[in-house]
């Protein structure tokens, strides 16, 4: 079993550490905050006294970390993991970060003589706890070979979608869709509010006709049609809509930087800003049909 390091013990980092050391695994885990380190102990795993104590022992590195400025602060430098590690470490940074980030982190492992991949992943807090997350991977192919049957552990979908910065690109892409799609959903249902259609007859029809989507039959942003969805427990988070912004701010960046022209994924942004401006961050990113109904 491999010895493996977790940096990042949050909402999706702890249940991935944890599904590891179901798997049988050697984890030792860090984070700033303590009731990580001690959930981690709880479920059978270890903790270091710092960052560098975790790597140190470690195969394999496992980084969750919130933006692209902490990867490059964890990674980079003379203090960094990079250089603290020890050679052919494997390092797997599931952080949703900007592609650039994921580029310039990967190159200076390489150089270091370790191996390096970005995998974002996708599927929410409730996908790591069941183990059943999608992986978007970029890196060289040795480096995937190591590290898939490790994130099989973590994940239901794995997919190696090139070399690095590869996952970071098919995340803010996915997450481009997802956040157009939700406010469209959510726009039909509030026209069909308004022209008093009910809102279980639009679910019927439109979950089987050409307006099937995840964000309407899976994640549907009105109570009652699905009732596992987020609006059924008054939008508490599986995926807030501040991360959707940031990801959202991420693909425009993207955009800007690759000279892609992307009209709805600005205007999704400039919705989700103004909502999460509401104070509305920590709820679901379904909850932004309340916006659009002006409430």
């Amino acid at each position: 079993m491999a010895r493996i390091g977790f940096i990042g013990l949050g909402n999706m980092g702890l249940p991935m550490a944890l599904n590891l050391v179901k798997a049988g695994h050697e984890v030792s885990g860090f984070d700033l905050f303590p009731q990580g380190m001690d959930r981690l102990k709880e479920g059978g795993g270890k903790t270091g006294k710092d960052i560098n104590a975790v790597v140190a022992e470690s195969d394999v590195v496992i980084t969750m970390l919130p933006a692209g400025k902490d990867v490059r602060q964890v990674y980079l430098g003379s203090n960094g993991i990079i250089a603290q590690a020890k050679a052919g470490t494997l390092f797997i940074d599931s952080s949703t970060i900007d592609v650039d980030s994921a580029r310039v982190v990967a190159s200076e492992a390489v150089a270091g003589g370790m191996l390096m991949l970005d995998a974002p992943v996708s599927g929410g807090v409730g996908g790591a706890q069941a183990g059943t997350l999608t992986f978007m991977v970029g890196g060289a192919d040795a480096a995937f070979q190591q590290a898939e049957p490790l994130l099989s552990k973590m994940g239901k979908t794995i997919v190696h979608a090139g070399g690095a910065g590869a996952g970071q690109a098919a995340k803010i892409c996915n997450n481009m869709i997802l956040g157009i799609s939700m406010i469209a959903v959510s726009e039909a249902f509030v026209l069909a509010e308004k022209l008093g259609l009910d809102k279980q007859k639009l679910f019927d029809i439109s979950s089987k006709s050409s307006g099937q989507c995840w964000s309407l039959t899976t994640y549907c942003p009105v109570p009652g049609p699905v009732p596992t969805s987020p609006a059924n427990r008054d939008y508490q988070a599986g995926f807030t809509a501040a991360m959707m912004l940031k990801d959202l701010r991420l693909a425009q960046d993207a955009a800007r930087a690759s000279g892609a022209t992307t009209p709805l994924g600005a205007d999704a942004a400039s919705i989700y800003g103004l909502y999460v401006g509401q104070g509305e961050g920590a709820k679901d990113f379904s909850g932004v049909i309340k916006f659009l109904r002006g409430a």
